[in-house]
């Protein structure tokens, strides 16, 4: 919704115009690292609609997808017209003037869809020279900081029953998506309730457009987790995870390497990585899982750390912050030793479900609720001792 961007807008600008430091770039969904994880200093612990917001600028249409920052350039991506027209906008950062607003293509919106879902969802990414989006329907595009059309992609015709939620990212030259679909046809349970063999990565030439390869899962169900690069072993993996599995990829030619089975759909949390493991989970009825991501074909039984029930987020992704790692259940803010799952410490905010994903940044954590109430915590060099609220605005 138009909110949604609004308040994501200032949430940025607090994380990257207040500092004094020279501008982080932030390029796709959870930024650089798609950890959430900033390197910035020096940034404001308190805001409101009058205090530390540079500017403010209204954005058309319905999104729930978070802008992105390359220099003096935010991105962001909308649909008006209830789901038809799909746009990439273009933002000054220091003034807040919006510099292009490029309505790529139109697009038949999918008629269900879960009420926390939009037409505009996934978030866009870019390379510093082109920033590329996907849309709901599965239409991708790539446009220069110009807002000049480089290429357009609408092959894809996406189904899901919740509809689409996962994030594009880049690797090398290659623009990758999770299909996570289900059946559009009946019986319609397929890839919804009932897993199935038809989902895939797909990977793009950011170049061009053209399809490169596509890696099949195998079994599994619809899910709205963006995935995550990770080295192994000297090699890069893309971790991907969909409704009842964690999986490792070869970025070269998508070959599914190894697979783990992690019961529930759908899967929105999106996976994390810290000390050779990979976090994630699926619904908050099913645990947090530690697994090592070093295995190959089926590694169930053999691969997975530990597990952690009653801490699962429903929608928020992971924090992972050395040594521990945080979760978002709710309204709650949890915190579990990294490397054993151990239970730690919780904090109930009272602020409304916690479903936008948290950041670190300058020491502190930054939990936004989904009524737009950011609470600023400071950890505790005890790590038995809770975190200390800073700002609660």
């Amino acid at each position: 919704m138009k909110n949604a961007i609004f308040l994501s807008i200032c949430f940025v600008l607090a994380a990257f115009t207040a500092s004094a430091q020279e501008t982080e770039n932030w390029v796709q969904f959870r930024g650089t690292n798609g950890q959430g994880i900033s390197t910035a200093k020096d940034l404001p612990e308190r805001w409101s609609s009058e205090e530390n917001i540079a500017w403010k600028t209204d954005i058309p249409g319905e999104s729930w997808s978070s802008p992105i920052v390359w220099n003096d350039h935010i991105f962001l991506t909308t649909a008006t017209e209830e789901g038809k027209n799909c746009h990439i906008i273009a933002v000054d950062r220091k003034s807040g003037k919006m510099l292009w607003n490029k309505t790529v293509f139109t697009q038949k919106p999918q008629q269900h869809r879960h009420q926390m879902n939009s037409y505009a969802t996934p978030t866009p990414v870019t390379d510093g020279k082109t920033v590329f989006a996907v849309f709901s329907g599965g239409g991708f595009a790539a446009l220069d900081f110009e807002g000049n059309v480089r290429w357009i992609n609408t092959d894809l015709d996406f189904y899901s029953h919740h509809g689409m939620g996962c994030s594009p990212i880049l690797y090398k030259d290659l623009l990758i998506l999770p299909i996570n679909h289900s059946n559009r046809e009946e019986p319609k349970s397929l890839g919804f309730s009932e897993p199935w063999d038809k989902s895939y990565l797909l990977a793009l030439d950011k170049n061009t457009g053209k399809e490169r390869w596509r890696g099949m899962r195998g079994m599994s169900r619809i899910a709205h987790s963006t995935p995550i690069v990770m080295q192994v072993n000297g090699k890069d993996q893309i971790i991907s995870t969909a409704g009842d599995v964690i999986q490792g990829f070869d970025p070269v030619d998508g070959r599914l390497i190894w697979t783990i089975a992690s019961p529930g759909e759908p899967c929105v949390p999106s996976p994390v990585i810290g000390d050779g493991l990979v976090y994630s989970s699926h619904t908050n009825r099913a645990p947090v899982q530690a697994v090592r991501p070093d295995g190959q074909g089926d590694c169930t039984k053999t691969h997975i750390a530990w597990e952690q029930s009653g801490y699962t987020p429903m929608m928020s992704s992971y924090l992972y912050v050395k040594p521990y790692l945080y979760t978002c259940p709710d309204n709650r803010i949890c915190c579990l030793n990294a490397s054993t799952g151990e239970f730690l410490w919780q904090l109930r905010l009272g602020t409304g479900p916690l479903n936008p994903s948290p950041v670190y940044a300058d020491g502190k954590i930054y939990v936004l609720s989904e009524k737009g109430i950011t609470t600023v915590l400071k950890p505790s060099a005890d790590p038995a001792t809770p975190a200390e609220i800073i700002a609660k605005k």
